[in-house]
């Protein structure tokens, strides 16, 4: 009998832990994915305060507006470089090529780079790193910019998804070091799409 009750007590606390066990949110893959990722611990760039009660990150609406295609221009001539962080730490850059895209009936120009050491490390060969600022920055979004990644296109022209745009580590827990956007990668608009601002709703 008391093995009975045992058992039926644990039965009851596994289903009460299921239950508290909320699914993961999002409305995209992408978000789904992200969201996953900073709940999990050994992931995650929150901080264990914060991680505890956390059920999602903010995100604006998904707007096929902001995937773009963009002319993917090669600059093979380019001078590895020192990227700014928001600490000392000075990461190798290379700026890569230049992505030129009409947005709402304005064209852009982004500079996409590439890590020179991250290159090195296996499924990262193709590796790009898009940072980006534009005119949410500090309201809506996170005021030091965002970031999206991408692959190496095999054409000319490159699909730009800012719904995919996330924002740097720094952004939910200062111990990391996170490179700064150079301020070339201003886009005067509103880039309504991607990772909101952290704690703002």
């Amino acid at each position: 009998m008391k093995k009975f009750v045992f058992l039926f007590v644990c039965v009851l606390y596994l289903k009460s832990c299921e239950q508290k066990k909320r699914p993961v949110l999002g409305e995209t893959e992408f978000q789904k994915e992200i969201n996953a990722q900073f709940k999990d611990a050994s992931r995650s760039p929150l901080k264990d305060e914060d991680r505890k009660h956390f059920e999602g990150l903010d995100f604006f609406e998904f707007d096929s507006t902001y995937v773009v295609k963009a002319k993917f221009t090669r600059t093979p001539n380019e001078k590895a470089f020192k990227m700014k962080t928001t600490t000392d730490r000075l990461p190798v850059y290379i700026k890569y090529a230049e992505l030129s895209f009409t947005l709402k009936g304005e064209t852009f120009t982004l500079d996409i780079y590439q890590n020179q050491d991250m290159m090195e490390k296996e499924g990262y060969e193709n590796h790009l790193f898009l940072p980006f600022l534009d005119e949410t920055n500090g309201l809506e979004s996170y005021g030091g910019g965002r970031y999206i990644d991408v692959q190496i296109p095999e054409s000319e022209t490159i699909i730009i998804d800012f719904n995919t745009a996330y924002n740097p580590y720094c952004a939910y827990n200062d111990r990391y070091s996170c490179p700064i956007v150079p301020r070339k990668n201003y886009l005067k608009t509103r880039i309504e799409a991607g990772v909101k601002a952290f704690g703002k709703h």
